[in-house]
């Protein structure tokens, strides 16, 4: 693949900075079946008829434009919920350089994987450290979102006798 700051995360989720159109004709290689891209459209970095490549290869298409320096809750939310219903289903999920997208993967894992912080934090700790704008992001959306926090399975002691 050509694009940067490419991990396959699960079996299903791959994410990546920005598809070249050559990235894009070998997505069925991966038994891809949805593309979601975090980057504005009209992004200096956005590769151009993107949503057209992907869907002329009968791949589903979502766009959820986050503005860098402008995050929101409603935007995560959203990948929250593309991620929920693709979950198992092989997805790729891409922006420029996969700092949108790790940061979000990274509240998804924490909120509602319920992944312990060494786990939830990969790839974003391979990618970059967040700056000031996206770890304020990131408390807010984890204060936010902890009431919906997946209930951690109680342990039990069962003896065997």
């Amino acid at each position: 693949m050509d694009a940067e700051n490419t991990f396959q995360v699960f079996d299903w989720l791959w994410t990546s900075g920005q598809l070249s159109e050559s990235d894009i004709t070998n997505l069925p290689k991966y038994g891809i079946r949805t593309v979601i891209n975090l980057l504005p459209p009209h992004s200096a970095t956005a590769l151009r008829g993107e949503s057209e490549k992907i869907t002329a290869l009968g791949m589903n298409y979502l766009q959820i434009p986050v503005k860098w320096e402008q995050p929101t809750l409603e935007q995560l939310e959203q990948f929250c919920i593309a991620l929920r219903t693709h979950e198992g289903r092989p997805c790729w999920v891409h922006c420029a350089n996969n700092m949108r997208v790790s940061a979000f993967l990274y509240i998804y894992r924490s909120i509602f994987l319920n992944d312990p912080e060494e786990v939830a934090c990969d790839p974003m700790i391979e990618i970059w450290e967040p700056n000031p704008i996206w770890k304020t992001f990131i408390d807010d959306a984890m204060r936010q979102f902890a009431k919906r926090r997946r209930p951690q399975q109680p342990q039990t002691n069962a003896s065997i006798a």
